[in-house]
């Protein structure tokens, strides 16, 4: 959740650290700072934007030094406030601190420490670090934190600094994702490429328990035992203009009109002829035809996106496939085995309870598969095999391509299997491969509804409340089209299954009441059409989608968007882009900060 940036080098490290915050200000935060070490430190922070931070220090003018760390903070432990705001310092002032992650015994080192005589001027977990090192610090820099992260337990990335070693940082990680970024005159750290890609596109990944010395003149690697490691640093394939607004006012807007090329650029690369290609995949035909059971693991929109897979592989490949918040299944003693193919999805790849969630499937003995965004992610890391989206960088905290590519690589999986196992008719699997290689065209004609869909977010007005309903995979879009609104405009949505409404949620059906009813899957349009006519008998307001033809739910709905007809199991990735941009609009025309909304985190890296 936390950003963290670092730099050491020979120009001003302010600059750096200034901008990296503010490329990550779409992690989510409520407080930031920094810390600059010239003779001593020098520590700026703020509870309000980084543009605060900014005036502050007069753009950086008024902080001098070239090596620094910086942090901005979503509050788990203690309320947002300047004296739990990043980064912490030791009481004799010798070192600093910023964390990303939780140390999940601090209480236990915090009440050793306080017995030694160490006053806290903070009520966070991360305070116990600094005054460890001191503690520890014996005038070897490198000694003191080996001993430091020794008694840690929990989470954490760290950057550190010490006012006795002028240049140099010292990074350390496990289980929160922290990157190191190299060039000829500085080094850097960050949570993520998005603070380092205009400076350097040459990144190091720190693996978990590795502790990284960086000094202008290089970096050092060391494992868990302290020895001296070599790793090849990887080079990043995008420019910076992929992390930039590119003309568009939100983020969020410039990742919806992605869409198109998002998915094009994930599926294009496996398109090899007729074939779909997963290059270097462990799970190859012998082990597929071993798998009784599919678990699909996930949180969020990516929970979502799972839930679509979940309809489409069973109808393919005719095996049991389950869903799982990734938050209950690490905790409810899940049945699995060597048999069983887990499916992790994650955008970020750092998602903790994902995380925890890949590795207990792997003490199981599944065979598991990660769908990420990130290269090199902790889950990449950690699993038997990852299949990459290549969505490129999202910055808003709402995904939008994100999710549209997930949803491509579960299709291709399955178009994939079914054809190893011929599971399905191959006639309707040659159809839905050639739909599949659509999908970006028939997503760009869905865009270009957009001035439609535009009108219709501002005649929604603010609602206190409304309804998603759907059956079948409309059901599974839905969750996804709710949150998206929910997320961005803080309008209260639910979304249910529409054959449950008589069970309870149709008291709550009223006049006025705006219902959303999602009635693209063609085998249910009926059915679907029924629940319109029940919700409208009660005085609802009813907004529809359909596919082309199906007029018919013109004369119930008062509004109605169509999307282009295609195979009913690929209608996700059509019928979400409609509902992304009525949430957009919506947010928009209540004054919302949509990039950045509320409480919210765009990498969820804590529990």
């Amino acid at each position: 959740m936390c950003g963290i940036v670092g730099f050491t080098g020979k120009t001003q490290a302010v600059g750096f650290l200034l901008d990296g915050l503010e490329r990550l200000e779409y992690r989510g935060y409520d407080s930031a700072g920094i810390a600059v070490l010239d003779g001593g430190l020098k520590i700026e922070k703020t509870t309000e934007r980084i543009k605060n931070l900014m005036d502050k220090t007069d753009n950086g003018k008024n902080v001098s030094g070239t090596i620094g760390i910086g942090h901005t903070r979503w509050a788990t432990h203690g309320v947002p406030s300047f004296e739990n705001a990043h980064p912490h310092t030791s009481s004799d002032k010798k070192f600093a601190v910023v964390h990303n992650g939780i140390i999940e015994n601090y209480i236990q080192l915090r009440e050793e420490l306080k017995a030694d005589g160490v006053e806290f001027v903070s009520e966070t977990d991360t305070e116990v670090v600094p005054q460890l090192l001191s503690k520890y610090y014996e005038g070897d820099f490198f000694a003191a934190v080996a001993k430091t992260i020794a008694r840690l337990e929990g989470s954490y990335a760290l950057g550190i600094l010490c006012t006795d070693c002028p240049n140099t940082l010292i990074a350390v990680r496990k289980f929160s994702p922290l990157i190191i970024g190299l060039s000829d005159n500085a080094n850097y750290i960050a949570s993520d490429v998005t603070a380092i890609v205009s400076h350097t596109k040459d990144i190091m990944y720190i693996e978990d328990g590795e502790i990284a010395v960086l000094t202008p003149d290089g970096v050092k690697l060391y494992d868990s035992d302290k020895n001296e490691i070599n790793r090849e640093p990887s080079v990043i394939d995008w420019d910076i203009s992929a992390a930039e607004k590119g003309g568009y006012d939100h983020f969020m807007m410039k990742e919806i009109m992605e869409q198109p090329n998002a998915v094009k650029q994930t599926v294009d690369s496996r398109i090899k002829g007729r074939e779909i290609v997963f290059e270097g995949l462990k799970l190859d035909e012998a082990k597929l035809k071993t798998i009784e059971r599919i678990d699909i693991i996930a949180c969020g929109s990516a929970y979502h996106a799972g839930m679509v897979g979940k309809y489409v592989f069973e109808e393919l490949l005719r095996i049991p496939t389950n869903v799982d918040l990734a938050s209950e299944y690490r905790y409810r003693n899940p049945i699995t085995n060597d048999k069983t193919l887990t499916i992790i999805i994650s955008q970020s790849g750092e998602t903790a309870d994902t995380l925890a969630a890949l590795k207990e499937a792997k003490r199981l003995g599944s065979h598991t598969l990660s769908i990420v965004n990130v290269v090199g992610s902790s889950i990449a890391n950690a699993s038997d095999d990852v299949i990459y989206t290549w969505a490129g960088p999202e910055i808003a905290v709402a995904t939008t391509k994100g999710y549209t590519t997930q949803l491509s690589v579960l299709y291709m999986i399955a178009v994939w299997a079914a054809r190893l196992l011929k599971s399905a008719d191959s006639k309707r699997i040659e159809r839905l491969f050639d739909e599949l290689c659509r999908l970006p065209e028939l997503i760009e004609k869905v865009i270009l509804e957009e001035p439609k869909i535009k009108e219709m977010a501002k005649k929604c007005g603010d609602p206190k409340s409304l309804f998603f309903i759907g059956r079948n995979i409309d059901y599974a879009v839905a969750l996804e089209a709710s949150l998206k609104l929910k997320e961005i405009s803080y309008i209260h949505s639910e979304a249910y299954a529409a054959g449950e409404l008589k069970h309870g949620t149709i008291s709550l059906i009223e006049e006025g009441r705006t219902v959303i009813a999602l009635a693209s899957f063609e085998e249910l349009f009926d059915k679907l059409l029924s629940n319109v006519k029940e919700v409208k008998a009660r005085g609802a307001k009813v907004i529809a989608c359909a596919t082309e033809g199906h007029t018919e739910i013109a004369g119930e709905a008062e509004e109605v968007i169509y999307i282009p007809k295609t195979d009913p199991l690929l209608i996700a990735a059509l019928e979400v882009v409609p509902f992304q941009i009525y949430s957009y609009y919506v947010a928009l025309y209540k004054g919302c900060d949509i990039d950045k909304p509320r409480n919210l985190a765009k990498s969820v890296t804590v529990e």
